[in-house]
């Protein structure tokens, strides 16, 4: 069994306190990690402020060599990681390879976009103020608290980190629950790395005991979150005089406006309602279109979902099991909610356990709670409608707003609908996704607050200082 402790100041914490982390492919105990305390907890805040003003103080050339130290053990280790991360989450161990690899590009782009952040100066000419110079430099915001979720583990917690730590920022990491494996396994690294002591501090424990005690935390200058829209409403209460970047859930509509291209358009879909099984907030959760599209779309979707594999992570199949049973029976209470009500299953709707079968739905109607709540799980429902403003409508009468998508030949069309859509991005003729890393992601609505991306998070991780010269 797989053994971890957090990492404070940069000792492992053993305070005779675990907490158990399930394998969602066999239900069995995977491994445990540090139930920390709140004076534990306390303690990591504070050698985080302790230790922030002279890390900030290096030189970011500095700072950048010392932190390309801690890359190549993550480089060393990737394969490792990846096997955590497939025992503790279900990701196939190809994708979880891929994520190591993703996360490991991140980083170094990150670090070559952190030289490009220069300070810029003006003068007060415009204004009437005469000789006055004004030189604004980016300069970090303190201690950093990253909340990394469940589903990209790995990923969504170095997006987070390197900015901070780069710019001079001190962090104090909390993984999801699931996910705390790969999270306390990186206590290794930052020692072996001999990262400055204090600057990245890693606690673990349950979310429902600690969560409060964690984001409440007076040393706290931003929380940057990733995870669900009830927990991100918390920290809003919990953290309202600290800056917030929170990433929530989504609804994220596939609205297919043309069949110039279904096969195209299928595979996109299926792609992007179904990868790691659904359990995405860039999933695509929902397709809008009107009667005589769906009619010609839907026994592709059932051709192309019939194909995908069901099975173990081990084995790279495409649908593996969802992160626990809980979600499994919220997941199969929509889909039998829409059943019950009418709605017609063209395919999947079986089940061992945690272990959906991707489930394609037809004839749903706006009174079905699949409709409008997140299943994260792999349910695609098809809501027949009569024209593009009906889509454009129900797309945006959802709380939430991070992306959607929109199928169609005609440029034209797709560019003056994508216009109408109340979402944070709206992708033409692609699945709705994270990527590229480079670009601004975020979300709108219950969707989240905040920018994120390499630029952006370099920038909501640090404030502005302005030096005027009187001369």
């Amino acid at each position: 069994m797989r053994k971890y402790n957090a990492l404070i100041n940069n000792e492992l914490i053993d305070n005779g306190q675990w907490l158990e982390i399930m394998n969602p492919t066999t239900l069995e105990i995977a491994g445990k990690v540090s139930a920390l305390s709140a004076k534990d907890i306390d303690n990591a805040f504070k050698y985080a402020r302790l230790s922030q003003e002279a890390w900030e103080a290096k030189h970011l050339l500095d700072r950048i060599n010392i932190l390309k130290k801690f890359k190549d053990l993550i480089v060393e280790n990737k394969n490792e990681i990846a096997q955590i991360m497939t025992e503790e989450i279900a990701k196939s161990l190809k994708d979880s390879l891929n994520e190591v690899e993703r996360t490991i590009e991140i980083i170094d782009y990150t670090f070559e976009e952190a030289k490009r952040i220069d300070p810029h100066s003006q003068t007060g000419e415009g204004m009437g103020a005469k000789n006055k110079i004004g030189v604004f430099s980016r300069v970090a915001k303190g201690v950093i608290l990253a909340i990394s979720p469940f589903n990209y583990p790995f990923n969504l917690a170095f997006a987070k980190i390197i900015p901070a730590l780069v710019m001079g920022n001190t962090v104090v990491f909390k993984p999801a629950t699931a996910g705390s494996l790969v999270g306390a396994f990186i206590s290794k690294l930052v020692i072996k790395a001999n990262l400055p002591k204090g600057i990245f501090n890693i606690v673990t424990g349950r979310g429902r005991e600690i969560g409060d005690i964690i984001t409440a935390n007076k040393e706290i200058d931003m929380i940057s979150f990733t995870g669900s829209v009830n927990i991100g409403n918390q920290i809003r209460k919990n953290g309202s005089t600290t800056d917030l970047v929170l990433e929530l859930g989504g609804k994220d509509p596939a609205l297919v406006l043309d069949d110039l291209n279904l096969e195209k358009y299928a595979e996109e879909i299926i792609s992007g309602a179904f990868s790691y099984s659904g359990q995405r907030c860039t999933a695509i959760k929902r397709v809008l279109t009107t009667n005589q599209i769906a009619d010609k779309l839907l026994p592709i979707l059932k051709q192309k979902i019939e194909k995908l594999t069901v099975g173990s992570p081990f084995d790279n199949c495409d649908i593996t099991p969802v992160i626990d049973e809980k979600s499994a029976n919220y997941i199969l209470g929509l889909i039998d909610n829409a059943k019950q009500n009418g709605a017609k299953i063209i395919t999947g709707y079986k089940s061992e356990k945690n272990l959906i079968w991707p489930t394609l739905i037809d004839n749903v109607s706006i009174k079905m709670r699949v409709a409008w709540e997140e299943p994260f799980g792999p349910v695609l429902p098809i809501i027949r409608l009569n024209s593009i403003d009906e889509m454009i409508k129900i797309s945006n009468e959802s709380e939430f707003g991070l992306q959607a998508s929109i199928f169609c030949q005609d440029i034209s069309t797709a560019i003056n609908t994508a216009k109408k859509i109340k979402t944070g991005t709206i992708n033409i003729n692609s699945k709705s996704q994270r990527g590229p890393d480079s670009f601004p992601f975020l979300g709108i609505k219950n969707s989240g607050e905040g920018v994120q991306g390499i630029r952006e998070s370099l920038l909501s991780m640090t404030r502005y200082r302005g030096i005027v010269l009187n001369y």
